[in-house]
């Protein structure tokens, strides 16, 4: 069994009486409304900026340590030690203190603003610095830009929780914190105002844009003052000399699809593989970390440790040389390297690692075109530059920040026109070959399914035997055409389903059927199996699938209905699906949203010091299974307070008869001090937790 605790971060009263003073005094005068919508958000951009002055400083010292670690016990041995370590005490981090720190961190975000209002729990931001700055400074593969968006959108959930802002006002915050990461990350605080918008909010707004301006353009001040006005790459400024050039951008943009499809596969099946291992997470982390040193010990300067910004800049200058060969393996090996250190759990980005695979990339587009039309490719190195754009862009389904943020790094609008022709077709086909981004995926993978940013499949939550119709009009595949005639003007139904004369399923027949029969002047004595769908051709629904599922099955063909089969005899008809059940399930997913909201939301109000939200993963061997709420409920804790259970992707609201099953994940709000009540409720007593 694993216990997650997601309690809320404990606020001193004084603190919380203190900013809402700034809202209204005891006078009754209450601020201005943009005042505070635009002072919080600069108040998020302060902190956040802080805050990625912080984590960096921390990486450097985290690095300081690796390498002094490494020159004692020696090259390889230490590199080794030194990334087992940092896997171990990472997973611990995670495991025990904050799940949300495991891996890249975006997806988490995206998560709280589409489902939570929002809300992340403020020990994340502290917690994510940690285990990211070791993963990172000891040499894992991957990016600081991923914590930093979650450090800062940790900041404006916190800082939105703290004025208690509506959800709305808190999504806004957590946004601007996003934007505020970027921008302190890269000193492109355009770029970070555009990704918060286009990933995280996934809205363009004027209401939002104003907010995340603020909040990146006071994050990259802090970072400017305090570490350094330079932008993240110095990049030189290559015109494009020729048109002709366009071609070969057009082809660097395909192969950067193939690329970002192959990260996003590549990565999510790594995570998946050791996700299954009955394995503590820290020793996943562990085994991953030295996996990616490992990888390292291949190349001749491991160049593919750490986020790999110095070999990025090299590339973009066109100041490295390197064969052909050993820039396809760097390539490779950095994709198998951050798949080790992301798949297994480990905390940090894709985002530098993206820019390094388009950079490397680019850099063998452009060598060899240079190879083949030296009179038409000059700077080799202006293909690493769109690489590295059309890669992220390809992976975020982002093309607008892959644009923004190379462009404000270069600060020549010379390349623009390939930088944006590259990225929109790495984009395109991108999504062609691969339906999720790299962000979205691991939302898919839980059941989240998002649109505007919102989780709008909201019937992957009920499954079809809850709303299958049981009232069904049936006919004989041997009855004639007249009978059939009859049988729809006696039902006024638009399709029917056949049945053989054992009573098993044949197929289905409508009244476009039997028009199509009239005008071919088909005798009347024409049997239904003859101008009917048979089996064969049939699609089905099954009771226990998700209706979002079959939806999307039967908007593909423009059915009206289907029949509802057993799995274990696809011939025995148990029901049918038509619009009226489609209505009912959209009502009933609407009322289980609108149910879980509320009940979260009646939990929140009750965040006060020693209460928490806590997640128990139930496994096979625990005692609640098969057993229902009602059974188990005088052993547990009268306060507690079962929010929700997911199951196999969907969220079920729980009720007295709800049964428990094995991988159940129940959230409940409880007192501190009745954890291990609850716990011992849901478990075996002689199971260690």
């Amino acid at each position: 069994m694993t216990i997650l605790t997601n309690g809320p971060f404990a606020v001193v009263g004084w603190v919380q009486q203190r900013l809402r003073s700034l809202v209204r005094d005891e006078y009754g005068w209450k601020t201005p409304e943009e005042l505070i919508v635009f002072g919080t958000a600069l108040l998020v951009g302060l902190s956040t900026g802080l805050g990625a002055v912080a984590f960096i400083w921390m990486l450097g010292q985290i690095g300081n340590l690796a390498q002094w670690m490494q020159s004692v016990l020696g090259s390889v041995v230490g590199l080794l030690l030194v990334m087992a370590m940092a896997g171990l005490i990472v997973g611990y981090i995670i495991e025990r203190w904050a799940r949300e720190a495991k891996g890249h961190g975006v997806p988490e975000v995206m998560e709280a603003v589409a489902l939570r209002g929002g809300h992340i729990r403020p020990r994340v931001a502290v917690l994510k610095v940690l285990a990211s700055s070791l993963t990172i400074g000891t040499g894992g593969s991957a990016g600081r830009e991923g914590p930093i968006v979650q450090v800062g959108a940790a900041l404006g959930s916190t800082i939105g929780q703290l004025f208690h802002f509506s959800g709305d006002r808190v999504r806004t915050l957590v946004a601007c914190g996003a934007a505020a990461g970027i921008a302190a990350t890269f000193n492109a605080p355009i770029a970070g105002a555009i990704f918060a918008q286009e990933v995280i909010l996934n809205n363009f707004t004027a209401r939002y844009f104003g907010m995340v301006v603020i909040s990146g353009v006071a994050a990259s001040i802090v970072s400017r003052a305090l570490l350094s006005d330079k932008p993240a790459f110095l990049v030189p400024a290559y015109p494009m000399d020729h048109l002709a050039e366009l071609g070969v951008y057009i082809v660097l943009g395909l192969l950067a699809a193939l690329v970002a499809v192959t990260f996003i596969r590549v990565l999510y099946k790594f995570e998946e593989f050791f996700d299954s291992r009955p394995v503590p997470l820290y020793v996943r982390t562990t085994i991953g970390m030295v996996l990616t040193g490992l990888v390292a010990l291949l190349l001749p300067n491991r160049e593919v440790l750490g986020p790999g910004l110095h070999l990025i800049g090299e590339a973009i200058a066109g100041d490295f040389q390197m064969g052909l060969g050993l820039m396809a393996a760097l390539l490779i090996l950095k994709i198998l390297a951050t798949s080790f250190t992301l798949g297994t759990g480990n905390s940090g980005g894709v985002f530098a690692p993206s820019l390094f695979m388009g950079a490397i990339l680019g850099g063998m587009v452009g060598q060899v075109a240079h190879g083949l039309w030296p009179g038409v490719v000059t700077n080799p190195g202006a293909y690493a530059i769109v690489g590295m754009a059309a890669v992220f862009a390809g992976a975020a389904r982002a093309p607008i920040t892959a644009v923004l943020i190379v462009f404000e790094m270069s600060g020549d609008y010379k390349l623009i026109l390939p930088l944006m022709l590259a990225t929109v077709i790495s984009t395109f086909l991108a999504e062609s070959l691969f339906k999720e981004s790299i962000y979205t995926l691991k939302l898919r993978l839980k059941g989240v399914h998002l649109q505007g940013g919102r989780d709008v499949d909201i019937m992957q939550g009920v499954t079809v035997a809850e709303v299958m119709g049981g009232s069904v009009h049936t006919i004989s595949q041997n009855a004639t055409l007249t009978q059939l005639s009859d049988i729809f003007s006696q039902t006024r139904s638009h399709g029917l389903l056949v049945l053989e004369q054992t009573g098993k399923l044949w197929g289905i027949i409508t009244v476009s059927d039997l028009d199509r029969a009239v005008n071919e002047k088909l005798p009347r004595s024409s049997l239904v199996s003859e101008i009917g769908t048979p089996f064969e051709r049939l699609v089905v629904a099954y009771p226990d699938e998700p209706m979002g599922e079959t939806l999307s099955r039967m908007s593909v063909r423009g059915y009206g209905r289907l029949p509802v089969v057993a799995r274990e005899d696809p011939r025995k008809l148990l029901g049918v699906l038509r619009r009226e059940e489609i209505i009912k399930a959209y009502n009933v997913g609407l009322a289980r949203r609108a149910e879980l909201q509320h009940r979260t939301q009646r939990a929140q109000l009750r965040n006060i010091d020693g209460t928490e939200f806590v997640e128990v993963m139930l496994s096979a061997g625990d005692s609640a299974i098969g057993k229902s709420i009602q059974d188990i409920s005088p052993a547990l804790p009268l306060d507690a307070i079962l929010v929700s259970i997911r199951r196999h992707g969907r969220v079920l609201i729980p009720h007295g008869t709800t049964r428990f099953e094995a991988d159940d994940l129940v959230t409940a709000f409880i007192h501190t001090t009745d954890i291990d009540a609850l716990v011992s409720g849901l478990r075996q007593e002689n199971q260690p937790v």
